[in-house]
């Protein structure tokens, strides 16, 4: 993790929908990555829906890959960004039940595990290839 990195664990990258309710207002979000702790939200700036800017706190749905089941949180804008045609939110769960929590972290783990299995396999293949190569 690096040193300006405040999340607790490591982010997944995930490009995925899901619904964001802020001030009981829906709108649909772009997932950029995911932690048992929080999310990274792309969403399109919409002009005729105002936002009370001040709102930190936020509703989540959303599916998680490969799962039936959706997801409730509750979560707490850490940061707000964005340009011109988009607004970028990254989102602390400060909220979620308990079967939830432990699907998310369960998924969290498996993809991470996914990840670094597939590293080390091309790392291992690395020296097969070199030496294949110089043999030729």
């Amino acid at each position: 993790m690096l040193a300006s990195d405040r999340r607790i664990g490591f982010r997944v990258p995930l490009e995925m929908f899901m619904n964001q309710y802020i001030a009981d207002q829906p709108f649909r979000a772009m997932a950029g990555n995911l932690s048992e702790s929080g999310v990274l939200l792309n969403r399109v700036k919409a002009p005729k829906k105002r936002l009370v800017e001040s709102q930190r706190v936020v509703g989540l749905e959303f599916e998680l890959p490969g799962t039936s089941e959706t997801i409730w949180a509750r979560g707490e804008i850490c940061y707000q960004g964005g340009d011109n045609y988009f607004y970028t939110d990254r989102v602390r769960f400060t909220g979620m039940p308990k079967v939830h929590a432990r699907l998310l972290r369960d998924y969290c783990i498996e993809s991470r595990r996914k990840h670094l299995g597939s590293l080390l396999q091309r790392i291992r293949s690395k020296p097969l290839e070199r030496a294949k190569s110089l043999a030729i």
